[in-house]
């Protein structure tokens, strides 16, 4: 029985509080008893509960007033909502606090100072009744105030508190989500404040928030106070850890992404009302990340802990403790968009044509729009808004929401993947960029503009209406074929989404995509900067290291989060990594790669392949591919990753190679490691029982093998005429490198256009009873169906469906 009428401490509350106390408080009550003792840390404090709100209307008789304030209001006259919201917050807070009530938030606020001192600040938030449930999450609807200190202070913070349920943006979300004003109820959190002033502090969800992916925890987060985060005032750092090798021990960070982080949020010196200001953040700190990794596992791990307790996917918000160096969990509640998808359908935007890029950011959703743009530099402008308008702004509030549901898209100069913008446009399903850093200044107002969030995590706005398609797919419980359907992808950015289309994995991960994209740099020009004869590609170069030690550990964390990106995508499932296949002229066109590179007539059957890997003038690249690669199987666990070599000429080449390998931590058989080769050079047909020796499997490269046999340069549009897969000769060829796989006993795969482009050729396939094909993924369903329809006229019969995504 509490010794209060009024308040609950956190030790004295559970989930099924949330009539009496709302979601935010329960969650923190539970999480206090239930989970403090498995290690997730929660700060101390006490509940004012939705009872003490009624008693305080009552009390001052305040009911007739606020009925006159909101009954009949027209939710969408914005000048009408702010009227009556205004004059039902002055009502609230008007009422003061009865003495009886007073006196106990006092004595709250006392028990509080005997464990953490007399000058202990206070967080006071609020927990709407109606707030945190699993299909609405009221998410900043109401106010909070930070670093309150002294009676008077905390008095009045919580009658704002109590006032701010009738703020413009929750009477009209209340209105959308069908509550009805006056049976939704405000309880107060009061806790002890964590000095994330002094540190750092941010928002962490249990899954993807754009792909609904469920085995990773996404973290975000930035210096100073959390309310930068969350209002989407910063680019913050964000960080992937993946769960199931997590839990198997496998302590790393899967992927890391480097905010601006320009501002950060602190208290104002000497104050004692609640007041903030935000401070420019030092360039040393822009530059480095605001946790370290232990700090980040050690979240994932309270990620993990609250995620198993609910029984789903949450949605968090931490803070680190500047004066004690500790890290706490501030709120928990149930993530109520991603998590709330049935993947029934898949929806792939498509661009058709090409613009003119105005600028990037960071992507939110994975849709086109195009629309006019409407530039918004403050709340008073939000009436010229009309639907169907591209809202450009620096942030967005929750005042603007019942605007933002009418826009075709959302572009903002601030914030991360987890600010109020980013979470309205996921809840509404509209694209947003967000983070572009100056859109309301490079961006024309009443262009026509097109968002794109469709082509990975960098989103772009394109000049003009560029065309595009929606593809939409029926993902339905597709039975999964004898042959295994495998997918080919390269973009890491992709990934989790790709996982979620009926599969057996990656038959092609390209790791020149990631080189291309993530990295940028030449291998050698990192391992010698100094050797790099271009100021300007030595500038680039510095500037992308930042943060890192030196270059090669940049190439070897940036290649393995990649590669591991893509292998936890799909864990646990094989992914198959073709190390690097760049032609000379195109690792010539890396940053510093000129300096490093011959100049050679015919790049398509020269220094490529695995002729650089054991060659002098490539193998130090080659080995920190190779330690990459280690990294993804043995420090991050994902030994789901089978290595392949392409355009192995000769069978020398392939002992010289493993040799090679073998030489820097991977040696095939090693750890259960296989190795792979592309089977594209006609040698490799003809001496396939000698390279099967060798190998575990071969993917058949449709491409090159096709130009190899046919004697055709499949880059030359002159002689385009004469390259074909279906060639009787290409056939026979696949023929004989499938027979040869089977009669040796290794894997059969093909990874080429040809069953992509043409179903006959994934028919050929499938007669010769090859192991797997690799399909793109906009193929891969047509293609899966097409072959279970063919093995079904050879009476051969399906798999079971534990293959399926």
């Amino acid at each position: 029985m509490s010794a209060f009428k009024y308040i609950r401490f956190f030790n004295e509350l559970r989930i099924d509080d949330v009539p009496l106390v709302g979601g935010k408080n329960a969650s923190l009550g539970e999480m206090y008893q239930e989970l403090g003792g498995a290690g997730v840390r929660i700060p101390n404090g006490f509940a004012i509960t939705a009872e003490a709100y009624t008693y305080m209307l009552d009390k001052a008789g305040a009911w007739d007033a606020l009925h006159d304030a909101l009954d009949d209001l027209a939710p969408d006259d914005m000048a009408d909502l702010a009227r009556r919201g205004k004059r039902a917050r002055e009502i609230v807070y008007g009422a003061g606090l009865p003495d009886d009530l007073a006196t106990e938030i006092i004595a709250g606020y006392r028990k509080l100072q005997e464990e953490y001192g007399d000058d202990v600040g206070l967080a006071v938030r609020s927990s709407a009744t109606a707030e945190d449930l699993p299909t609405a999450s009221f998410a900043g609807q109401q106010d909070t105030y930070l670093n309150v200190q002294g009676d008077e202070s905390l008095l009045d913070a919580c009658r704002r508190d109590f006032a701010s349920l009738f703020t413009d943006r929750a009477i009209h979300y209340r209105i959308d989500q069908g509550f009805d004003q006056f049976k939704v109820e405000l309880s107060i959190g009061v806790m002890k404040m964590v000095r994330s002033d002094l540190a750092s502090s941010g928002v962490m969800f249990s899954l993807d928030t754009e792909s609904g992916f469920r085995d990773v925890v996404f973290i975000t987060g930035a210096y100073g106070l959390g309310e930068n985060v969350v209002q989407g005032a910063v680019d913050p750092d964000e960080f992937y850890v993946h769960k199931p090798t997590f839990a198997a021990g496998h302590r790393y960070v899967l992927r890391r992404n480097l905010g601006g982080k320009a501002i950060k949020m602190v208290y104002v010196e000497g104050s004692t009302r609640h007041t903030t200001r935000n401070t420019p953040t030092r360039d040393v700190e822009q530059q480095q990340f605001c946790i370290t990794d232990a700090d980040v596992l050690e979240l994932a791990d309270y990620a993990l802990t609250i995620e198993q307790h609910y029984g789903r996917p949450m949605d968090m918000e931490w803070a680190k403790d500047g004066v004690d160096g500790l890290l706490y969990i501030v709120q928990a509640r149930p993530e109520t968009v991603a998590s709330q998808r049935r993947v029934t359908m898949l929806e792939n935007h498509v661009l058709d044509g090409q613009g003119v890029v105005l600028i990037t950011g960071r992507s939110v959703g994975e849709k086109i729009a195009s629309g006019r743009a409407r530039i918004v530099t403050h709340v008073d402008h939000l009436a010229d808004f009309q639907p169907g308008e591209v809202l450009i702004s620096d942030i967005t509030t929750p005042d603007w929401e019942p605007v933002m549901k009418t826009a075709a898209a959302i572009v903002t100069n601030r914030g991360g993947r987890t600010c109020h913008a980013a979470i309205i446009a996921r809840e509404l399903g509209i694209p947003a960029v967000v983070g572009t850093g100056d859109a309301t200044t490079r961006i024309p107002e009443g262009d026509t503009v097109t968002v794109s969030c469709a082509e990975g995590d960098t989103g772009r706005i394109y000049e003009g209406a560029v065309p595009f398609h929606v593809d939409r797919t029926e993902v339905g419980d597709i039975p999964r074929p004898a042959t295994e359907v495998m997918i080919n992808l390269g973009n890491p950015e992709l990934a989790f989404k790709t996982s979620f289309l009926p599969n057996d994995g990656v038959g092609l991960a390209r790791m020149e995509f990631i080189i291309n994209e993530s990295i940028k740099v030449h291998p050698l020009a990192l391992l010698y900067p100094d050797k790099v004869s271009k100021p300007a590609d030595r500038k680039t170069i510095d500037r992308l290291i930042q943060g890192y030690p030196d270059g090669a550990t940049f190439f070897v964390q940036r290649l393995s989060g990649g590669i591991g990106t893509i292998a936890a995508a799909f864990w646990p499932k094989p992914v198959v990594v073709r190390m690097s296949d760049f032609k000379s002229n195109e690792y010539a066109s890396l940053v510093g790669g000129s300096d490093f590179e011959p100049n050679e007539a015919n790049p398509m059957i020269g220094f490529r392949g695995a002729s650089r890997y054991a060659h002098p003038a490539y193998a130090e690249g080659f080995r920190l591919e190779c330690l990459a690669m280690k990294r993804v199987r043995e420090e991050m666990g994902l030994s789901n990753v089978i290595l392949m070599l392409p355009f192995v000429r000769r069978v020398k080449e392939a002992d010289d190679v493993l040799a090679k390998m073998a030489e820097f931590g991977l040696e095939r058989g090693k750890n259960g490691l296989q190795v792979y080769a592309m089977c594209e050079i006609p040698n490799n047909v003809i001496l396939i029982d000698q390279f099967a020796k060798r190998f575990d499997g071969f993917s058949i490269g449709s491409n090159d093998l096709t130009q190899l046999t046919l004697g055709v340069d499949r880059d030359s549009e002159i002689v385009a005429f004469d390259y074909d897969e279906r060639d009787d000769g290409v056939k026979e060829m696949i023929r004989l490198a499938v027979e040869g796989c089977r009669r040796n006993g290794i894997h059969s795969g093909l990874c080429g256009q040809a069953p992509s482009d043409y179903p006959e050729m994934a028919e050929y396939l499938v007669e010769l009873n090859i192991d797997s094909m690799s399909l793109n993924p906009d193929t891969v369903i047509a293609t899966t169906r097409h072959v279970l329809e063919i093995e079904a006229r050879l009476k051969r019969p399906p798999r079971a469906n534990e293959g399926s995504a």
